[in-house]
């Protein structure tokens, strides 16, 4: 017989999706021990499972959690479309955005403005992680604390707009240090080695 709550009768479809609700809260509280790795699928369910469709499938979506500064957003954009698609901005709230990627440049890893934007080909998906294309926050107004939901807007070069919600989570990963480079504005290099 299916379980009552104040004298009301719930069916079990409630009573899944009261348990699927009960477990994608609990996944995105905050860890006591900060991982190295990028947050799992789990961990961020509720962020992608509130995306709406859109030019873009948009799976795990997180912010890497920062106080000041710079951060970046992630995850893996799917393209079920038959024809390519190419991300040519990003904005949120809290900060200006550019598209980047990592590259080599004088030895270093670099990373710096991603020319002709992103593009996701067809039938196909692109992921955007540390070390690699990604979207980056630049000169934060305020604090992106674990457990933050942010609000991003994505621009296609056909001038479509899409948003989703990421949440932003802490990774020691990949050790970024910014340091003044090009223009005017600084632009951070990437040290590749693990965290200590």
């Amino acid at each position: 017989m299916p379980s009552t709550t104040s004298g009301r009768l719930l069916r079990p479809a409630a009573l899944i999706a009261a348990a699927l609700l009960a477990t994608s809260v609990a996944a995105c509280g905050s860890s006591d021990d900060p991982t190295t790795a990028a947050p799992s699928a789990s961990t961020t369910a509720s962020a992608s499972a509130g995306t709406t469709a859109g030019v873009l499938g948009i799976r795990d979506p997180w912010v890497k959690a920062a106080d000041k500064g710079m951060t970046a957003a992630f995850g893996t954009l799917v393209n079920d479309g038959d024809a390519d698609v190419t991300i040519t901005g990003a904005s949120t709230e809290v900060s200006p955005m550019e598209l980047h990627e990592m590259t080599m440049k004088d030895g270093k890893m670099v990373m710096q403005a991603k020319p002709g934007g992103i593009v996701i080909k067809a039938r196909s998906s692109a992921t955007l992680e540390p070390g690699g294309d990604h979207l980056m926050l630049m000169n934060l107004k305020q604090p992106v604390k674990a457990g933050d939901e942010l609000s991003f807007t994505l621009t296609f070069a056909d001038g479509r707009t899409q948003t989703f919600t990421a949440v932003a989570k802490p990774f020691t990963g990949a050790q970024e240090s910014y340091a003044p480079g090009h223009g005017e504005s600084p632009m951070p290099e990437m040290s590749m080695s693990p965290a200590s």
